[in-house]
């Protein structure tokens, strides 16, 4: 989704606003491959002042090894199936192995390390369905190694001395990913289970916290490769569930042979129910056509190879590749603005310059021309109750998400209001599919210039759209849900505005990015 900053909502200085207006204009992988750089390099200081003890020259042998085979066997093993390789994620598979395998000289240790690169990229290909990976690649290939007995995972990435750079870290991309619930959600249930474990053992019940959290891989584990949104199920209470199982069979010791408890057994296993859950394989989508829907925005439509499964609010991510990277990435998401029975799947975009390298990609799209939807996701839906009131706020381009629920006349049947802020009357998107919506419209015109007639002003004296104004033009506001939908910078604020007009449940839709 690329939605726009509307003028005349409240500033919002808060160090969360401004720390997404900062993480915004990095994709999540360019986050996690940023993250993950940061602390190799980190890790080699760390070696230098003597609080590790592998040697600088294996870690260094060790860190080329992981970087040099998963890039160059990822590419390989495209060139064979005749698609283009996605550099990023190769990379970040080869930090996330530099982690798990002790760095070393000896010949057994440097093959199994080798082996585990070669087999992480190609369960790529190998372990996928409909062009769609089933598990995380580094797990994968630790879990494949170890069973061949060449090397085994030690994820030593979980020692006290990481904790410093690895807590922010994790912590910075559990923000941007919006998962600080799920992860919760896996580290109480993995850290009791060890705590109680320890605690029998004779440990003290501060030592053995700190043990968990210190000598056991729980933080890697889960910000860099448990959330991970290609692998993740679409909806939240799935994921939720999933952290918990994946917590438990992290932290309850088994031995069935040839299958001992390990992380990478649990995320597999993780991997596989998420596969289950959610939009199994990738979809190919044939461009079919586009057209403005205001001087800055364009809506795209595409037939998918087979029926999308999704839920009106959801978003779908796009692989669109391009020779040119202008770091932001090529996997991008938007909101899909289709009704799910539709024979296209439709995105409405913000196509005003300047226009990243994805979005360039969508313009030269001609008919028939193919792209990969990866993932459908997200849990920006209404109440189930359709006697539920609710509140529709959208910022600009914002309002793409709630354009599903039109095309569906899903807002038919609820008791309704969309406000929309928008920067001029021509800059409303879809307004002519906002007449027959059966849902109260109002907007607030920043350069006050009136709406269409079907819809009605924002009252005229307000300034600026705080909670006194959202009062005087909803009264009703502190009865209805409210959703909100725009850039982070206005959603911000709008929700604090939200708040001081009495709302008591305000959802925002997370604008992920990955």
């Amino acid at each position: 989704m690329s939605p726009v900053g509307t003028p005349k909502a409240p500033a919002d200085f808060s160090l969360a606003a401004r720390l997404d207006t900062v993480l915004g204009r990095f994709t999540m992988y360019r986050l996690v491959l940023l993250v993950l750089a940061a602390l190799a390099a980190y890790s080699i200081v760390l070696d230098a002042l003597g609080w590790l003890t592998f040697g600088i020259p294996e870690m260094l042998a060790h860190l080329v090894l992981c970087l040099g085979l998963t890039y160059a066997s990822n590419r390989g093993l495209a060139q064979l199936f005749r698609v283009r390789p996605h550099s990023e994620s190769s990379i970040i598979t080869g930090l996330l192995l530099y982690f798990l395998f002790w760095p070393s000289f000896a010949p057994m240790d440097v093959a199994g390390v080798a082996a585990a690169c070669v087999l992480a990229s190609a369960s790529k290909y190998a372990l996928a369905w409909r062009g769609r990976h089933v598990f995380n690649p580094a797990a994968a290939g630790a879990f494949l190694v170890g069973l061949t007995g060449l090397n085994i995972a030690t994820w030593w990435a979980a020692t006290p001395a990481m904790l410093w750079l690895l807590v922010p870290g994790v912590l910075l991309v559990l923000y941007r990913t919006r998962k600080f619930l799920m992860a919760s959600v896996f580290l109480i249930v993995a850290s009791a289970i060890i705590t109680a474990e320890l605690l029998q053992s004779g440990m003290s019940g501060g030592m053995a916290l700190w043990q968990s959290f210190a000598q056991r891989p729980l933080l890697f584990f889960v910000g860099f490769m448990l959330t991970e949104p290609l692998t993740l199920p679409p909806r939240r209470w799935q994921q939720l569930a999933l952290a918990a199982v994946v917590g438990v069979v992290f932290a309850v010791p088994y031995n069935f042979g040839f299958l001992a408890n390990s992380p990478e057994a649990a995320l597999l296993l993780g991997n596989l129910a998420a596969f289950m859950a959610g939009q199994r394989g990738g979809v190919k989508l044939s461009f079919a056509g586009a057209r403005p829907l205001t001087p800055s925005t364009t809506e795209f439509s595409f037939k998918p190879s087979r029926p999308v499964r999704f839920v009106p609010g959801q978003y779908m991510e796009l692989d669109l590749p391009h020779a040119k990277s202008d770091g932001k990435g090529r996997r991008r998401v938007f909101s899909l603005t289709g009704a799910p029975a539709d024979r296209l799947v439709k995105f409405g975009v913000r196509t005003a310059g300047p226009v990243s390298a994805a979005k360039k990609v969508l313009l030269s799209l001609k008919p028939g021309d193919e792209l990969t939807a990866t993932a459908v996701g997200g849990d920006f839906v209404l109440p189930r109750d359709p006697r539920r009131p609710v509140l529709l706020i959208a910022a600009g381009i914002g309002i793409t998400p709630f354009l599903s629920h039109v095309s569906s006349g899903g807002l038919r049947d609820r008791d309704a209001v969309l406000l929309l802020l928008a920067r001029s009357a021509d800059e409303i998107a879809y307004a002519e599919e906002l007449k027959d919506a059966g849902v109260r419209v109002v907007a607030r015109i920043a350069d006050g210039s009136p709406p269409p007639s079907h819809i009605s002003a924002f009252p005229a004296d307000a300034a600026r759209v705080d909670g006194e104004a959202l009062t005087a033009a909803i009264p009703d506001i502190a009865d209805r849900e409210v959703f909100i939908s725009g850039s982070p910078a206005s959603v911000g604020s709008l929700r604090r505005a939200a708040k001081e007009a009495g709302a008591r449940r305000v959802r925002v839709d997370s604008f992920s990015g990955y």
